[in-house]
């Protein structure tokens, strides 16, 4: 069993379905962590797990995943919850109106922590180019999932996407199976 440390249901939803593609069951382990202010995902993503494992003492994994738009120089990056919650999908469209160039890409960083065997968390990222749309389209999944269009998604946004059809092009989908195949190789040392 892996424990999911997150509060966003959506999140856990798209894990619980990825990992079970490897035959592991996960838990959502609703628990406040810290979120640093960084530059980089992973830096949050090892601080937010170490929290987790301490607080919850248990082996536990965090993902942590932000939208990087070329155009705005990589913003909002991995402060994407807190630009989402301020400004949301309206705000980024509203700072793209007249730019052209719409290359974008999300990425993810799963990180794993077992505070009694580890010293540092392992992480894994994933990463998927696409390009930001003119406007919102569909109603599925969460976040910035509205205005993102994978390239190979049939021209379709995350938020046009079922939660089966998004993980096969996304970055926490493709952070999720490199975490499991891991997992697997490790499980017995690790816990």
């Amino acid at each position: 069993m892996a424990f999911f440390a997150t509060g966003n249901i959506h999140k856990f939803n798209e894990a619980r379905r990825v990992l079970a593609e490897f035959r592991i069951s996960t838990a959502m382990l609703n628990l406040e962590t810290i979120e640093i202010q960084d530059d980089s995902l992973e830096n949050i993503a090892r601080a937010s797990a170490v929290d987790a494992a301490k607080k919850s003492s248990l082996p536990v994994f965090v993902e942590d995943a932000g939208l990087f738009i070329n155009a705005l120089n990589g913003f909002p990056g991995p402060y994407s919850a807190y630009v989402y919650r301020t400004i949301g999908t309206k705000g980024i469209l509203k700072l793209m109106e007249n730019e052209k160039k719409r290359e974008a890409y999300f990425l993810s960083v799963v990180a794993f922590f077992n505070n009694q065997k580890q010293a540092v968390p392992t992480c894994f990222q994933g990463r998927v180019e696409g390009r930001i749309t003119h406007k919102e389209r569909g109603r599925q999944g969460f976040g910035f999932d509205p205005i993102f269009e994978p390239l190979g998604g049939d021209g379709k946004t995350f938020a046009e996407m079922t939660t089966q059809e998004k993980n096969k092009h996304s970055h926490r989908a493709q952070a999720l199976r490199k975490f499991a195949k891991w997992f697997f190789s490790v499980i017995l040392v690790l816990l």
